[in-house]
């Protein structure tokens, strides 16, 4: 029964910390390549932009080239911003 309740426990943690939002302000490339249909250019454009303007709310991501509505629409439920 302990083991039982241990794996339960485990995999309620892993679960959870898996669904953590991405904070687009502070994460670095592999973090964001994590992200549903984020590669290395679109990783690389984020911390680009970033470099010089802070996002203020993830609709903000759209200013950066290659991301348009649809693409936020995808992974609105990933993504946070957060100073």
């Amino acid at each position: 029964m302990k083991k039982i309740l241990l794996t339960l426990c485990m995999l309620f943690f892993f679960a959870t910390s898996a669904m953590a939002a991405v904070n687009i302000n502070t994460a670095d490339q592999s973090t964001l390549e994590a992200i549903t249909g984020i590669g290395p250019a679109k990783a690389q454009a984020i911390i680009e932009y970033r470099n010089h303007s802070k996002f203020e709310t993830v609709d903000d991501l759209t200013k950066v080239k290659g991301f348009g509505e649809k693409t936020l629409e995808k992974i609105k439920n990933e993504i946070t911003v957060e100073d």
